[in-house]
């Protein structure tokens, strides 16, 4: 039988793995690896990167699924290109399986990879995996693209059936899983350069009740009332097709939520100048303040917003920041400060353990006025109105702030009144509207 190979990327898991269950079934002897890719690691300042030591950990527990299987992951550091020239050479592949990945650089790696299969009479094949509809699969009537949710997601209810959930049984044709390919060991973070750390990531399953209440719980900060199951999706060590099957029985809120991802997925696909510039490009010629030193304080939490503080002081201490909040403190920083929003979205790269490359994207030009879908320039969030209805009771406040009462917490650095007249003439000018 021939040799093919089956690469793990942002889909960490065995069960209900589309491009695994295709290569499983072509009948080819399957040798699954993963690549610690250099490329995408030397880009990362910290050391401490959490999302690193979260995919060490689950390609530790994919090799330990693997090897009870008879199995085992090979698992290389380095370039791909190099990587799997190497391995090609040493099984005699025949083709590498995959699943889609929608993101620039993986665009172009993915090229690179093909043009070497193809010069070995081979194919790279991938597959729809980490959305539920992708690419040109929801579109307008015209063929065209949407750019406003609502439609979108409309178009997408309509479209969905129940075999787009479905899941893939993968564990009917383990068999075909290498056994005799050349054991691995799976590189240590500190031989790549990053520091072992202590783990506490959210289980794979929302707590009991979360989904059915979140269209309740979901701005309340200072409560567990969503997943936190970003990280688990980015990675992907849960199923969309799992989750999105549970959302559809239990709560429309949170099924709008993921149909959010699918929307941004396809809108940097279909737009990809949204990865460096405004979606409405007009939105590039406001004349942004740029302040170094308040971007310093509000990367640190020390603005004088409580809100806004609190947010980035769990961004800080936690990889995570709740979802409201992270509306708030991004119109805080293009709005009040008239900071560009690709500086906060910069920042949220660095240090969201669930960090998503168009998700992240799509909610700072949200927020900027700049986006698909955008809040207009005009609306800029109250950070005091935001308190009153999201924390009332400042639970959440004053648990990443303690000092909050005291002398010592910051001054306002900016009055809100005045930043609200300012961002309106700033805008208005940026876009001719003067």
């Amino acid at each position: 039988m021939s040799n093919s190979i089956f690469w793990f990327r942002r889909d960490l898991r065995l069960a209900d793995n589309a491009g695994l269950y295709r290569a499983l079934k072509s009948g080819d002897t399957i040798i699954p690896i993963f690549i610690f890719d250099i490329n995408i690691l030397n880009d990362l300042e910290n050391k401490q990167d959490k999302r690193v030591a979260f995919i060490h950990d689950a390609i530790t527990k994919l090799d330990t699924e693997l090897k009870n299987l008879g199995s085992h992951l090979v698992v290389k550091y380095g370039d791909p290109l190099a990587e799997i020239t190497a391995l090609i050479n040493q099984y005699t592949i025949k083709n590498i399986y995959t699943n889609h990945d929608y993101e620039p650089y993986a665009q172009h790696r993915d090229a690179t990879i093909t043009q070497l299969l193809q010069n070995n009479n081979g194919k790279l094949l991938t597959y729809k995996d980490q959305v539920i509809f992708e690419q040109d699969e929801v579109v307008k009537n015209d063929g065209l693209p949407y750019t406003v949710f609502t439609p979108y997601s409309k178009k997408w209810k309509a479209k969905m059936k129940p075999y787009f959930v479905k899941p893939y049984p993968t564990e009917k044709y383990f068999t075909q899983l290498s056994t005799t390919h050349t054991p691995t060991t799976i590189p240590s973070l500190q031989s790549m350069g990053f520091e072992q750390m202590s783990l506490d990531f959210p289980d794979l399953f929302a707590p009991e009740g979360i989904i059915e209440n979140y269209h309740d719980t979901r701005d309340i900060p200072s409560i567990a009332g969503t997943t936190k199951l970003g990280i688990h999706l980015r990675f992907g060590t849960i199923s969309i097709r799992a989750l999105a099957q549970q959302a559809m029985l239990l709560n429309e809120k949170f099924l709008n939520e993921l149909i959010w991802r699918d929307f941004y997925q396809q809108i940097v696909w279909h737009f990809p100048h949204v990865v460096n510039g405004s979606f409405r490009p007009v939105y590039d010629a406001i004349p942004w303040r740029n302040n170094a030193a308040e971007f310093d304080a509000w990367c640190t939490g020390n603005t004088g917003y409580p809100i806004v503080d609190a947010g980035m002081r769990e961004l800080n201490t936690t990889g995570w920041m709740h979802n409201r909040v992270r509306m708030i403190v991004a119109s805080f920083l293009t709005k009040h400060l008239l900071i560009d929003w690709r500086w906060g979205e910069a920042y949220f790269a660095k240090k969201l353990n669930d960090f998503d490359l168009a998700s992240n994207n799509g909610g700072w030009q949200w927020a900027a006025g700049s986006g698909v879908d955008a809040a207009p320039y005009f609306r800029i969030f109250n950070p005091k109105l935001q308190t009153e209805k999201f924390d009332k009771q400042l639970k959440y406040i004053k648990y990443w702030v303690p000092e909050l009462n005291s002398l010592t917490y910051t001054k306002p650095i900016v009055d809100h009144d005045i930043a609200r007249k300012r961002c309106l003439e700033v805008y208005k000018i940026g876009l001719g509207k003067l």
